[in-house]
């Protein structure tokens, strides 16, 4: 069967991923990064159920396990620090605000990298970007920024949430963006020696919530997201520069309470600080023509559904698979990939009743309810309601075994 050649754009996650089972079937593919090396910044992730059995199939799951944060949970606070209910890792697998594995965005797509990078049939190209695309004569034909022109039988869009590749491809298609009515900043700031293993969750007037969490790089990690409807102060946020954004948080943060102050502090000499709307991309279609979106860029359940990390590398395995089997049929390729990924997505895209607004109350009256349930809950070991007021778990579904050619594919 013949073999097609790839473009993926994005080298973040579910763009390594796919390029490493595609290489193991022959499959020739090219990464553009629209950034000058691999993006080492970025907030914490996890890995659940499917998407670790990718990683198992990989062989790098103790690289990944190695650079683990190592957070032992999740705890809310009230003003003075004082902690008000207390959420542990679940050792028995069930659903918990924290993950078995915890790791640095940045971390774990070195890992992808390193693994991929000099592997034969995988090229990087970092620094450029696609600014067209056009198929004519069986290929899609792509212009460089910096100047040129290539063909492949298939691009993929790997680009993120705002993906330039989707913007291009759907061009006469209304993107379907549903909003949460959420936004978030994140950034690092200087440890603490008595910042601990814990992740630690504040939550105050008006939406506004402070997250403090843990990493392995000698830094905390500082999250402040709003949460409000309608929220004009932030709506046009990617208009603004980043000291513009900063100087936004500081006039929504400033009374805040908590340790407000250190983290406005810390992050005025943050370099890695970057805002989005938080928001779940829901496509009728993956694909259009021979161009096909993977990750964020055509599903992003949203960072607080937990998944977004493994629906972009379970969907990049998937991809691979229908790649590989179907050759350059790239029509049956796109119709397996949607028809076997579609239902995982559409579970993990399903948010629990309320959310995230039922997570950050407006009111001081809001709060107290919030904060007498999630310490009811702690305090009495009733964390298994978590599990029945979750949407059935899509990190619980069983991968489809896809035959790469090689021996690992057959063991």
């Amino acid at each position: 069967m013949s073999k097609p050649t790839v473009l993926i754009n994005g080298a973040g996650i579910a763009g390594p991923v796919c390029a490493f089972f595609l290489a193991r079937a022959g499959i020739k593919t090219t990464i553009i990064e629209r950034a000058p090396s691999m993006r080492s910044t970025g907030q914490q992730i996890d890995l659940r159920g499917a998407g670790l059995s990718v990683v198992q199939r990989m062989g790098l799951e103790s690289a990944i396990r190695e650079r683990t944060t190592k957070e032992a949970g999740l705890a809310f606070v009230d003003e003075t620090g004082r902690r008000l209910a207390e959420f542990p890792v679940r050792e028995d697998g069930g659903r918990s605000f924290t993950s078995e594995i915890e790791i640095l965005r940045g971390e774990m797509a070195g890992v992808f990298y390193e693994a991929t990078k000099a592997v034969e049939g995988i090229e990087y190209v970092f620094g450029d970007h696609v600014t067209d695309m056009v198929e004519k004569e069986g290929k899609v034909e792509v212009t460089l920024e910096k100047g040129g022109k290539r063909e492949f039988d298939i691009v993929v869009g790997a680009d993120g949430q705002g993906s330039k590749t989707r913007r291009l491809a759907f061009k006469d298609v209304e993107i379907p963006m549903k909003a949460l009515h959420q936004y978030a900043a994140y950034f690092t700031i200087p440890y603490k020696d008595s910042d601990r293993n814990f992740a630690e969750w504040y939550n105050t007037t008006g939406g506004r919530g402070i997250l403090l969490r843990p990493d392995n790089a000698g830094y905390t990690r500082a999250y402040l997201t709003v949460t409000r409807d309608p929220l004009p102060e932030l709506q046009e946020y990617y208009k603004l520069n980043v000291a513009e954004q900063k100087q936004k948080m500081h006039e929504m943060f400033s009374d805040a309470g908590w340790e407000a102050k250190r983290v406005l502090e810390g992050m005025d000499s943050a370099k890695d600080f970057y805002m989005q709307e938080i928001a779940q991309v829901k496509m009728p279609s993956w694909s259009q023509g021979r161009v096909v979106l993977l990750g964020d860029a055509g599903y992003c359940p949203s960072p607080i559904s937990g998944m977004g990390t493994s629906c972009a590398i379970v969907g990049a395995y998937v991809l691979a698979g229908e790649i590989v089997k179907h050759g350059m049929d790239y029509e049956k390729a796109f119709k397996g990939y949607e028809e076997n990924l579609r239902p995982y997505v559409e579970k993990a895209q399903k948010l629990p009743p309320g959310a995230p607004a039922i997570a950050n109350p407006q009111t001081k009256w809001g709060i107290a309810i919030l904060r007498g349930l999630v310490g009811f809950v702690s305090w009495s070991g009733a964390t298994k309601l978590f599990d029945k007021m979750s949407s059935p778990p899509a990190q619980d579904d069983e991968l489809t075994v896809y035959d790469f050619g090689d021996k690992k594919s057959r063991a």
